[in-house]
């Protein structure tokens, strides 16, 4: 009769039939789920460390006590596996593996190409528009900022294509002198390019080549009497050199970024300054997740191949602590930017006051979440203890109905964790096929939705559930739940307090497996636990507010001329061009919309009566 249970995996037999090239390795657990990833020079010599050692650190102890089979991909260089680590910790997220959650791309500076008037703007995403762009900033922040003074300083227009195309006299911004009005051609087109191109140098670092220029205009203009253009001139260059007295840092001429990491009561900090052409952009702090007893350096080393693998590099980094790797990753990015990448670690002078205060960003960013973080785990016992639980929640999820008189109702559902809200799990539900303003059909059918795939096995099942709203709402939460067979999940309703004032809640436990409501419970305002339902409910509230909004308006948005027979694409887009927007064809009458080609008297008449019910 065979065993139930398969032998215990052999480390050391294993490692025997391995190579000594270079590769990845991949540790799995007796499910199947991967436990880590990791590269290798040698791929026999380390693997054989986690099986021939005698003593090993508690991780790393705890991590082979669970595996119950390895996988290896040899490749041909040190650098190669490097970049397959990277590449697969951020697609299979490891459970022991250090992870840069930070999945959302940089925000850059955009100048449209191919018109006679472009644009600066605001750009995330996908770089294939025709133009120029400049960045990546650490934050949108950040680009705001220098949009805004752009506007100050060049006065490029920054409005949207189809606002600029639909401009009769200018708007505000040349009204403030932040525009020149191009629109209505209050300035030529040579005169604008040369403001364009001056955008453009300042952007590419070459401030002081603005200014020379500048100032020989400026020289010019006196000289041919021309006072007034003078004067503006003058007022441009002394707002440049104001710029650069506040943001040129002597000693960081170079494109480089500056990376401290902190590590405290296992939370990790790692704060980057960024330095584009002399000007300092900002800070950006990650908090990585880290296994117990990571060290700096290796959270360093993981954050450096995954970060910069996949965005554009500067020529230097200069970090907190030398990496066991920083040869390798440094071929490997100079590789991939196409010149010579500096990894430096050592460095003195105005460099060194900057590693100096990054460090201190690291460390000041890392007391304050460490302080956060204590608050909420605070949060969650209290709740733990009044909901009676065996031990604190691990996810919780909140529901909330939002609608205008019924209209476009949006259901939300919120995650927290024990590290705060997982904004990656949120979700929103278009609520279709209920009568108008019906919280219960709308509630009943979020939950069907969301709860369906638990039953079928799919996605997390969350331990406590908050509904935001009294019995009535419970009750639908667990006809949903006892329908689908879900069990095992608290049920928590939060009725709003006397006057709706804040801290007087009622919270309305249900049991489930009961099938019945059990009590009420009234923490007060003093209440950890009522902070942490509060705070949920609201950012449940928030979302499904958010989330209605958008909806409407996008409702609104859509034009009713749609809805009108005759009406396609090309005839909308001409009335919509000739008349300045929507507005505009709701105040034309019957002769004017006939003026537009393509509509006849026939089809005027009905757009009109369209737009006037």
């Amino acid at each position: 009769m065979q065993s139930a249970h398969p032998p215990p995996f052999d480390g050391k037999a294993f490692v025997s039939t391995l190579t000594s090239s270079p590769g990845v390795y991949r540790h799995f657990d007796a499910a199947g789920e991967l436990l880590y990833v990791g590269k290798a020079g040698n791929l026999k010599k380390r693997v054989g460390s986690y099986f021939l050692k005698p003593r090993m650190e508690p991780r790393i102890a705890a991590m082979v006590a669970q595996i119950a089979s390895v996988q290896v991909t040899v490749t041909r260089t040190e650098g190669e596996a490097l970049l397959l680590e990277s590449q697969l910790i951020k697609s299979l997220k490891p459970r022991y593996n250090i992870l840069l959650r930070d999945d959302k791309s940089y925000p850059y500076i955009y100048l449209s190409g191919g018109e006679d008037y472009p644009r600066l703007a605001f750009h995330r995403g996908s770089r294939n528009l025709p133009g120029r762009y400049f960045g990546p900033y650490p934050s949108t922040y950040a680009v705001r900022e220098s949009l805004s003074l752009m506007q100050k300083l060049f006065k490029v227009r920054q409005c949207e294509d189809s606002y600029f195309r639909n401009r009769s006299r200018p708007c505000l911004q040349h009204q403030i002198g932040r525009c020149t009005a191009p629109c209505v051609q209050l300035v030529s087109v040579d005169d604008y390019r040369g403001d364009v191109r001056h955008a453009e140098m300042f952007l590419e670092g070459r401030s002081n080549a603005v200014i020379d220029e500048l100032g020989e205009q400026m020289e010019q203009a006196s000289n041919a009497l021309q006072f007034e253009r003078a004067a503006r001139l003058r007022d441009q260059v002394a707002a440049l050199r104001q710029l650069q007295a506040q943001h040129h840092v002597q000693g960081a001429s170079a494109d480089m970024d500056v990376i401290a990491c902190c590590i405290e009561a296992g939370l990790a900090c790692v704060s980057v300054l960024f330095f584009r052409n002399g000007i300092s952009l900002g800070t950006r702090d990650f908090f990585p997740r880290l296994p117990l007893d990571a060290e700096p350096a290796d959270v360093m080393v993981q954050f450096i191949a995954q970060y910069y693998l996949e965005r554009p590099v500067p020529r230097e980094l200069i970090l907190g602590q030398p990496l066991a790797d920083q040869q390798i990753l440094a071929e490997l990015l100079s590789a991939q930017a196409g010149r010579t990448v500096e990894l430096k670690s050592s460095v003195r002078g105005e460099r060194a006051q900057f590693l100096q205060m990054a460090e201190r960003n690291a460390q000041a960013s890392l007391t304050a979440r460490l302080a956060s973080r204590q608050t909420l785990g605070t949060r969650f016992d209290d709740l733990r203890k009044i909901l009676d639980l065996a031990s604190p929640p691990r996810r919780i999820e909140c529901f909330d109905i939002s609608h205008t008189m019924g209209e476009l109702t949006v259901a939300s559902c919120v995650v927290f964790g024990p590290e705060g809200p997982e904004k990656s799990h949120y979700r929103r539900f278009n609520i279709s096929g209920i009568t108008p303003g019906d919280d219960y059909a709308a509630m009943h059918q979020a939950l069907t939705r969301r709860f369906r795939k638990v039953a079928e096995g799919e996605g997390a099942r969350p331990d406590v559930l908050l509904i935001d709203g009294g019995s009535g709402q419970v009750a639908q939460a667990l006809q949903v739940l006892g329908d689908l067979r879900v069990t095992g999940i608290e049920v928590v309703g939060v009725a709003k307090g006397p006057g709706r004032r804040a801290g007087e809640e009622t919270l309305i436990l249900a049991r489930h497996e009961a099938g019945s409501l059990a009590r009420e419970l009234h923490p007060g305002s003093s209440s950890p636990a009522l902070h942490l339902v509060a705070a949920v409910r609201d950012e449940a509230h928030r979302f499904a507010i958010s989330g209605h909004r958008k909806r409407r308006e996008k409702a609104r948005e859509r034009s009713v001329l749609e809805d009108v027979p005759g009406v396609g694409a090309r005839r909308r887009a001409a009335l919509l061009k000739a008349f300045g927007g929507l507005q505009g064809v709701e105040s034309a009458g019957i002769e004017e919309l006939m003026q537009v080609k393509g509509i006849d008297r026939g089809l005027a008449e009905r757009i009109y009566a369209s737009m006037h019910g």
